[in-house]
């Protein structure tokens, strides 16, 4: 663990709050990110390609979105006899399918972005991390697989992956800070040097950079 890292274990305040930020955030991530599918304005810079990464959990969030649209009518059939229930689930349920739309439009409009000013590691609402050229020495197609649960930072190799895989590796120039959503040990400030993502054509993502 680097300096940057804090070994102390955040109070109970300072994780309700970080928790309610985090939901406040994700939550206005959800709405602008069907605003750009709507105008079909992916956030990527101008002079920069976009990197897709969504391919391998699409067919699993396509599968929960259509169940998440099933169950509206279902279970309003079930509880309308029951105005404050119906109301309650009919809420709920429309809640529930909007965050699951919200979160494939993010995939989809939020991709890994590579342009002039470097490379943006990107994973749905919550991860962007920035790298400049600068930073970069090298990129190759490199496979790695990692266990479940494994910490996105570990030994100062910064992960980002899909399905526990990744398959692209960037090595740095020189330690980079990278701050990522939540607390310590596993949010916050850590120092790396080597980053990781997967990219659906890891090919087409090496040619870009």
């Amino acid at each position: 663990m680097t300096a940057l890292e804090r070994t102390t274990t955040p109070s109970r305040g300072e994780r309700l709050a970080a928790g309610i930020r985090r939901a406040v955030l994700m939550e206005a991530g959800v709405y602008t990110s069907i605003g750009r599918a709507l105008l079909r304005r992916p956030a990527v810079a101008a002079g920069g390609t976009g990197v897709a990464y969504h391919r391998p959990v699409l067919t699993v969030l396509i599968i929960f979105i259509v169940l998440s649209a099933v169950e509206i009518p279902v279970i309003d059939l079930i509880v309308h006899r029951w105005a404050p229930v119906r109301i309650g689930f009919l809420v709920l349920g429309i809640w529930g399918l909007t965050w699951m739309l919200g979160l494939l439009c993010a995939m989809l409009m939020r991709p890994h972005s590579i342009g002039p000013d470097g490379i943006r590691v990107r994973d749905g609402l919550e991860i962007d991390v920035p790298f400049s050229w600068d930073d970069i020495a090298s990129i190759a197609i490199v496979t790695r697989v990692d266990q479940p649960k494994t910490p996105r930072v570990v030994d100062g190799v910064y992960s980002e992956r899909m399905q526990y895989e990744a398959n692209i590796e960037v090595e740095l120039e020189r330690p980079v800070t990278v701050i990522l959503p939540g607390l310590p040990p596993h949010g916050g400030s850590h120092e790396v040097t080597t980053v990781r993502f997967w990219a659906d054509d890891p090919k087409a993502c090496l040619a870009a950079a």
